[in-house]
């Protein structure tokens, strides 16, 4: 496996002017020669799409919900950074690249950050020109407010709604393509393997999950946006459709993983009120904005918030993190979070949680102020809760979120099969070892709106392209091995259902490889997962056929495939020796409990390779070069 980041040489703000430059056209009368096959369609997905019609090219899309407004990027509550400096508070684009290679704990490539910082800015522009309704200032200029891991205002937003509001304006732009003839729309299709014609990625394999009928469609290149894969952890913040089966599938034809290990828990979640739960829900990080997060200072307090005088209190990210307070990044709050529960001082049904209380901010401000800002997240908070958060507290707990690990690519966002680009959370490329809050919708879009349309464009230009079709031999062998493959679960015939399965495997990562890992823990994962994997494929019960709709088909096979994920992930865990933003190693941390890096043995991006069936996957490295950022301890203090 070659790792080659083509990444240009020079400043590094001019990098991707270079790239541009250089990059070989596809005459505009020869785009509609070509067929792009585009997985995924939330802000990725969609956005990629929607350009990719415009300027000419023949695109299929592929969904596995019945619409594409209903993917996961609608979750998205809190924002969207760009380096605007509407505050005028000193803000720039080499800020917001360093704020992000700082959060992401030094472990993301330098140009594709900074790429990112630099297209920030033109992606709030096509964005208002679609009509997103951002929030405005009396004077009309678009709102910023703050996010953890930064000192300024950045984040525009549409209240806590934002990524409804975006994949809106992403999905008016699709729905003109498909009703120009330039978009293929295909939903209720979900990818079950890619093909590969001569070593190129030229088609994939999708059941349509109305009829259960498998087909084939063969393309020029194929775009994976099919976001990230947290609910491995089954309890996460993730829809439940969210699923691995795209990339995974992808890797065991040959494209590379890169930092499985790389997931991050959001400090700011409802906590888990039962073992019935299958999902978990997010309060936005913006909340942070005007709540302060507290515990009582002594261990078992059990008194309510209101009778907990202003002494008696612990707002522990403003006495640690001095610098940012509540706005700490992510993997920082959510440790402490942890911390002050094992402490004993945790508050709600078993003490796994803390108080995120805006009555200081509704003094300041008034309570229309903060209606206004985050009705919408205080409405859901009290239909999930049936508590007042205008009256008392919120109460929050870390949970799992998002995936900074996924396929490798290089600067032009292709894996290492030629062909098959990986756009959004489903690629590793952006955001090291932490995000920083609302830059996830940020990668999406520059993604699919700005990188894209070059790059994939060079791709098809530079090489010789024969033609294929969905009946050819390599389209009918993967039909093949998708259908043995889903024959094989129906037979089973157990006495187990696959949820219950997935809850096990899921507490088994949180426990041992969620907010903390160990070297034991890992190792203990990684004992019991072959095993409940064996039971798996002997005890699980999926009732009904695969010829026709049936849900359990869909999340057994996702599930077949979260387990060999989860093996390479504490694996990939165990392997790095060192503590990196939310890759918490507990033998490596500070005297003050905070992440140890090894930049001398670590300061990399970790690729795994699929062995085989069978056979143990090979571990490559990309090295990480700092020219622009110079690596140093990180300190939010």
């Amino acid at each position: 496996m070659k790792l080659e980041s083509k990444v240009p040489s020079g400043p590094i703000d001019l990098k991707w002017t270079r790239r541009k430059n250089e990059i070989k056209l596809v005459n505009p009368a020869n785009k509609r020669k070509y067929t792009v096959i585009v997985v995924g369609t939330g802000l990725a997905g969609a956005s990629a799409a929607a350009s990719l019609g415009e300027l000419g090219y023949r695109v299929k899309a592929f969904c596995f919900q019945d619409s594409a407004r209903r993917a996961h990027s609608i979750a998205a509550q809190g924002g969207i950074n760009a380096a605007k400096n509407y505050q005028n508070d000193g803000d720039a684009v080499y800020r917001l690249f360093y704020d992000t290679v700082k959060g992401g704990d030094y472990r993301a490539r330098e140009a594709n950050v900074y790429r990112l910082a630099e297209l920030s800015v033109n992606i709030i522009d096509q964005c208002a020109a679609q009509g997103v309704p951002f929030a405005r200032e009396y004077n009309g200029y678009l709102a910023n407010r703050s996010f953890g891991g930064a000192q300024v205002s950045r984040t525009f937003y549409a209240r806590g709604q934002t990524g409804q509001q975006l994949l809106l304006g992403a999905y008016s732009a699709l729905c003109r393509q498909i009703g120009l003839g330039q978009v293929e729309m295909h939903p209720r299709s979900e990818m079950l393997d890619l093909v590969l014609v001569n070593g190129r990625a030229r088609g994939i394999v999708v059941r349509d999950l109305t009829t259960g009928r498998i087909e084939s469609h063969a393309g020029d290149a194929v775009l994976l946006c099919t976001g990230g894969y947290m609910n491995v952890f089954y309890l996460s913040t993730n829809a439940k459709g969210c699923n691995t089966t795209a990339i995974w599938r992808s890797y065991k034809r040959g494209a590379g993983f890169a930092n499985p290990c790389y997931t991050q828990i959001h400090p700011t979640c409802i906590p888990q009120a039962g073992d019935y739960q299958s999902k978990l829900t997010l309060m936005s990080e913006s909340l942070r904005n005007d709540g302060r997060v507290w515990v009582p200072k002594k261990p078992g307090d059990t008194r309510r918030p209101g009778e907990i005088p202003e002494a008696e209190r612990d707002y522990y990210l403003e006495r640690i993190y001095p610098s940012y307070g509540n706005l700490a990044p992510r993997d920082v709050s959510s440790r402490a979070a942890k911390r002050m529960c094992d402490e004993g001082r945790g508050v709600g049904p078993g003490g796994r949680g803390v108080y995120l209380d805006f009555a200081d901010s509704m003094a300041r401000l008034g309570e229309n102020v903060i209606r206004e800002r985050y009705g919408n997240l205080f409405q859901m908070y009290e239909r999930i809760t049936g508590e007042d958060p205008y009256r008392a507290p919120m109460r929050i707990y870390p949970a799992p979120h998002y995936a900074m690990g996924g396929l490798w690519v290089d600067y032009d966002l292709m894996s290492t099969v030629d062909g098959l680009f990986v756009l959004g959370e489903a690629n590793f490329s952006d955001h090291g070892a932490n995000r920083l809050g609302a830059s996830a919708l940020m990668q999406g879009l520059a993604d699919g709106y700005f990188v894209i349309p070059y790059t994939v464009g060079g791709y098809m230009a530079g090489t010789a392209l024969g033609k294929v079709a969905a009946d050819q031999q390599e389209f009918r062998d993967a039909e093949k091995a998708v259908t043995e493959s889903t024959n094989r679960l129906l037979a089973v015939n157990g006495k187990r259902s696959v949820d219950s399965f997935h809850r096990e495997l899921g507490s088994l990562m949180w426990n041992n490889c969620g907010m903390a890992r160990t070297d034991a823990s890992l190792r203990a994962a990684l004992a019991k997962i072959p095993s409940l994997k064996e039971e798996f494929w002997k005890n699980v019960r999926v009732p009904g056929s695969a010829a026709d709709f049936n849900q359990e088909v869909e999340k057994a096979g996702r599930l077949a495939d979260y387990f060999e994920l989860a093996e390479l992930l504490c694996q990939d865990a165990l392997q790095r020796e060192e503590s990196c933003g939310g890759h918490f190693r507990e033998e490596f941390q500070t005297e003050e409990g905070e992440a140890k890096r090894n930049d001398d043995a670590f300061c990399h991006a970790a690729v795994w390779e699929y062995g085989g069936e069978g056979r143990a996957p090979t571990r490559h490295v990309e090295p990480l070069e700092f020219e622009t950022v110079h690596l140093s301890q990180r300190s939010y203090k």
